[in-house]
């Protein structure tokens, strides 16, 4: 009896033990990710200047962005799913291995992500997935639109446009989708019938849309880059570039800043509200065929006609890795989870881990029958869309789909219902076009001078006082401002009007010597009459 009761104890004191250590793990983890987590930029910032409030209200910033960061990084304990991949025993690559042979093996639900679609006299195809990874856009260079269910194998709408098509984009969601048709931009719900004709947007080569701005952005064959708010129908902006045609352009994820490729070998970074670019990349020597951003919006890879591929830190504009490819890259996409697809020719190669370090052979290969046009990864799924001159493929690509995804973000699975409430959520929560630009952290954060600065002296002596902006509050920064300036008035004032009075004792000075001189005049003719 003794010896069962002792034996229970034991046990408990293991569970206990045992318990101990996994919330052990568990704290480790939470610290471990709360970095990845962290908008203050990596730490704690000093509060320099200003009075009591504005350190108060700096306090009371800090302290929620840490409690976001730590709830966030908890949070991750409750992403259970993990995204798989390709692994090879012994000597065996993974490059190796055919489509055909990976869907024999993987589940059916997955294995139907492989599938081709023989469209040969209406190619060559570019394409578009909608955010939640739902529903798939085709448009043929010969005039063929069409939009399905891909995942139900159900076709949505389908019809030609007699015209010829250069690009084709979901817009905020599957419910419309613009074309970049041979004279001008069209806009198309998903029915198939038309809503608007964009006159202005004509010989487009390129469309890309920001889905927090609700800005379509169109590049032409003119080199102008247009800014078009699709909730109001507003133009935003029309920008001319002056380099040449636009035929590479993608977006930075992070900041919504637009990047376009030239024919100089340069990437310039464009933001609505500015006219001119905000950077310039001198990335190739020879002109761009493509360009990729990941995710985070932390790295960019640019494709040449000298069939180079590099990789480029936005965050230092300065290149990490270079790849030669054995064709120049015709397009390039990145997945959520970092996976790099290179299409060029009639091959598609999938890399791995291509920002840590440079890799040595790629993840997956895939041939298909005609010239590839476009390239696009399926939001949280683990496949890659190819539209080509002969049709439209789709291969199998593990580890590419995000497999934990934000329900209120971009949900696959949602209902009518809640398409339309996300809708009306997207347009409360519209983000204003002024506040693109590349820093998008610095909007949240605090000038460090305040007060008046430095004068500075000019060419011909003279001096300009440059006076900061007005962080908040009342602090003694401020009063000391507001003196300095009511002592500089009062100056200003009294040499005014020391410079008046002595403008009037010059004049009045003046009229007495002329009276003078006159008088004495006088007093000499009078002499001589008397005489």
């Amino acid at each position: 009896m003794f010896s069962a009761e002792v034996e229970k104890r034991s046990k408990e004191h293991e569970n206990q033990r045992q318990e101990s250590e996994r919330l052990a793990l568990r704290k480790k983890d939470v610290r471990r990710n709360v970095h990845k987590y962290d908008r203050r930029g990596g730490g704690r910032t000093k509060a320099s200047g200003g009075g009591r409030g504005l350190k108060r209200i700096r306090q009371q910033k800090e302290k929620h962005a840490e409690l976001a960061a730590r709830t966030s990084a908890r949070m991750e304990l409750l992403l259970n799913e993990d995204a798989g991949c390709v692994e090879a025993e012994g000597a065996e690559r993974t490059f190796r291995y055919r489509q055909s042979e990976m869907a024999a093996a993987v589940p059916v639900a997955a294995a139907q992500n492989y599938f081709d679609l023989q469209l040969e006299q209406l190619g060559p195809y570019s394409l578009s997935y909608s955010r939640n990874g739902r529903n798939l856009l085709i448009g043929g260079a010969k005039g063929h639109i069409a939009t399905m269910d891909w995942r139900e194998k159900r076709l949505v709408t389908e019809f030609n446009v007699r015209e010829a098509v250069r690009d084709v984009q979901f817009l905020h969601n599957e419910m419309l989708f613009a074309v970049a048709q041979k004279r001008s931009v069209y806009i198309y719900d998903h029915t198939g019938m038309e809503l608007h004709c964009l006159k202005r947007h004509s010989h487009v080569n390129r469309l890309t849309f920001l889905p927090y701005h609700f800005l379509l952005v169109t590049a032409d064959d003119h080199g102008t880059l247009r800014y078009l708010d699709t909730s109001t129908g507003q133009s935003v902006a029309e920008i001319r570039t002056r380099l040449g045609a636009l035929k590479c352009v993608a977006q930075n994820p992070r900041n919504a800043v637009v990047q376009l490729g030239h024919f100089n070998g340069s990437v310039s970074l464009w933001s609505p509200s500015v006219s001119s670019p905000l950077a310039k990349i001198q990335c190739h020597r020879g002109p761009l065929t493509s360009l990729a951003v990941d995710t985070p919006g932390h790295y960019l890879l640019t494709a040449a006609m000298d069939s180079t591929v590099k990789v480029w830190d936005m965050r230092t504009y300065q290149p990490l890795h270079t790849y030669k490819m054995p064709r120049p890259a015709i397009s390039m996409d990145i997945s959520g989870r970092g996976l790099l697809a290179v299409g060029r020719g009639r091959q598609v190669s999938i890399w791995r881990d291509v920002f840590s370090q440079k890799q040595l052979s790629p993840y997956l290969t895939h041939g298909v029958k005609g010239e590839i046009c476009s390239l696009q990864f399926c939001p949280f799924e683990d496949c890659l869309g190819i539209g080509h001159a002969l049709g439209f493929s789709s291969m199998l690509t593990p580890g590419s789909g995000e497999p934990n995804f934000d329900a209120l973000e971009a949900n696959p699975f949602q209902t009518k219902r809640q398409r339309q409430e996300a809708e009306v959520k997207q347009l409360l929560e519209k983000i204003p076009p002024e506040l693109i630009q590349i820093e998008s952290d610095s909007i949240a954060r605090l000038r460090k001078t305040s007060g008046v600065e430095e004068e500075e002296v000019g060419e011909e002596g003279g001096s300009r006082e440059r006076r900061g902006t007005r962080v908040g509050g009342k602090t003694l920064a401020l009063k000391r401002q507001k003196s300095r300036e009511h002592f500089a008035r009062a100056k200003r004032r009294t040499a005014v009007h020391k410079e008046l009075e002595n403008q009037k004792r010059s004049q009045t000075g003046d009229k007495s010597d002329c009276s003078d001189e006159a008088g004495a005049q006088k007093n000499i003719i009078l002499a001589r009459f008397r005489k």
